[in-house]
């Protein structure tokens, strides 16, 4: 398919943009940013990749890109679009390679005033318990037999060999378990998954703990657990690793050669008819590689905890290190929405953007019924990150979706040729921020100059009703893969 004409892109008002439906779109594509932000998103091919989205087949109401958004594989990152379930598509490029790469908050009882001096100490250990950078691997070992029942089960398995409660899967998205079906995963991919159980792995993923700078809706914040500002909390941001890069890179060749690509707009868009037998194949293997993210980032706040709980001389439950919520970011899943008046269910594509459901949704656990759903969207090492809360503004403008992150503005290449990690270490000392990292690269690489402004993002998001901020964290203590 040849390029379509120069993208016009009209304001319609404050924070929303539309690319209006031209030539081959199903629909018009919406861009949901403030002036500043814009400015950003229109120095890559983000506007060009929500387009090119507005081109599948099945594609309903809108193809959208959250304010965080910045150009990705395929789909924008924080690209979010919904397909029907009958005439529409399941694409690889709208979940992303790290498929469920997500975060968790948790929280405790310690305060600003107790982290004083052990930041190193604390770094040190979580380091030790907790393997980060490029190929790391996990300490958990389990055997393909294990690896087979996380595929199938995700963070159900993690919480019956004792990394957690039931309590856990409560806070966590999906409670940590979509059905998926170990077959649809291919021998490469178990291989690749096997060693890094327990892993946090490397670009942009963390693990920090952090001071509550700002409480913005007390009410919610503590239905939440955040009581009061100098609380600190934990923040775990990872995904599934090998294994789900693996599955992605499997069913982009195998819809390539079963569909082909000279009728879309972009290669990278690959994909196959949701009802299809390899689209639903696909979706089962995606679930399995988002349970085993889940059982990651379980077992990972299980050593976190332990961690903590050692410095401390003390019990987790003493420390009352509790799980807020756990959200996936890359992700693709059937949910129901209103569509034209009516409710339907589609395949919702978030890619780089956080669910955002407000209260009532059948989805969400009991706790969160009334108040929506916890939203976590974390900022850079030297910026803060919010926890925000899901609204019933968002299920009818974002398919119940808003941003993930602060987005980049700058990719790995540039960032290597503008930072030192040293420098970045340095800088980030004097703000009051202890870091250790796997290498000195990946701190340049994800310096806090190469992202968006977090800030900004957030009052987007809360302008437009699709999240809104509850607290505000900053923090104190950093791990970087």
């Amino acid at each position: 398919m040849k390029n379509m004409s120069e993208i016009k892109i009209k304001k319609i008002k404050e924070n929303i943009w539309e690319i209006p439906k031209t030539g081959n779109m199903q629909v018009p594509a919406k861009i949901y940013a403030s002036d500043k932000l814009m400015e950003k998103i229109k120095l890559d091919k983000t506007t060009e990749q929500a387009r090119n989205v507005a081109c599948l087949k099945g594609i309903q109401t809108h193809s959208l890109a959250m304010p965080d958004a910045h150009q990705g594989y395929g789909f924008s990152i924080g690209g979010v679009a919904a397909f029907d379930l009958e005439e529409g598509i399941i694409s690889p490029g709208g979940v992303g390679y790290d498929i469920n790469c997500g975060v968790r908050a948790i929280t405790t009882n310690l305060k600003e005033s107790d982290i004083k001096g052990k930041e190193q100490q604390l770094l040190n250990i979580l380091y030790s318990n907790i393997p980060s950078g490029l190929g790391s691997k996990g300490r958990t070992r389990v055997t393909k037999d294990e690896l087979e029942e996380i595929i199938e089960t995700g963070a159900k398995w993690a919480i019956k060999q004792g990394y957690g409660t039931k309590n856990d899967l409560d806070h966590t998205e999906e409670y940590g378990s979509l059905k998926s079906d170990h077959e649809t995963i291919s021998e490469q991919a178990k291989k690749r998954g096997i060693p890094q159980v327990g892993s946090l792995g490397s670009g942009n993923h963390f693990l920090e703990f952090q001071k509550v700078e700002k409480i913005y809706d007390e009410k919610t914040a503590k239905s939440f657990g955040i009581t009061n500002t100098g609380q600190i909390t934990i923040m775990i941001h990872c995904g599934s690793r090998g294994l789900g890069h693996q599955v992605a890179s499997d069913y982009i060749r195998a819809m390539e050669k079963e569909y082909g690509y000279k009728h879309l707009p972009d290669r990278e868009l690959i994909n196959a008819p949701i009802n299809s037998d390899l689209g639903q194949k696909y979706l089962k293997a995606m679930s399995g590689a988002a349970n085993y993210a889940w059982t990651n980032r379980q077992i990972i706040m299980h050593h976190v905890r332990e961690s903590f709980a050692k410095i401390y001389n003390t019990t987790p439950e003493d420390l009352e290190m509790n799980l807020i919520y756990d959200v996936a970011h890359n992700i693709a899943k059937i949910e129901k929405h209103e569509i034209d008046n009516k409710t339907k269910p589609v395949c919702i594509h978030r890619k780089g953007a956080t669910r955002s459901f407000g209260p009532g949704r059948e989805e969400l656990p009991e706790i969160y019924k009334k108040t929506g759903q916890p939203v976590i969207i974390p900022g850079s090492m030297g910026t803060s990150s919010y926890i925000l809360v899901g609204t019933k503004t968002a299920e009818q403008i974002s398919f119940g979706s808003t941003a993930h992150g602060a987005g980049r503005v700058m990719s790995r290449f540039k960032a290597l040729k503008t930072f030192k990690g040293e420098r970045v270490k340095q800088d980030l000392a004097r703000e009051g921020i202890t870091v250790k990292s796997a290498s000195w690269k990946g701190l340049a690489e994800e310096a806090p100059g190469v992202y968006k402004d977090i800030d900004e993002v957030v009052k987007v998001s809360h302008e437009l009703g699709i999240g809104n901020p509850i607290a505000k964290v900053k923090p104190l203590g950093v791990i970087k893969g």
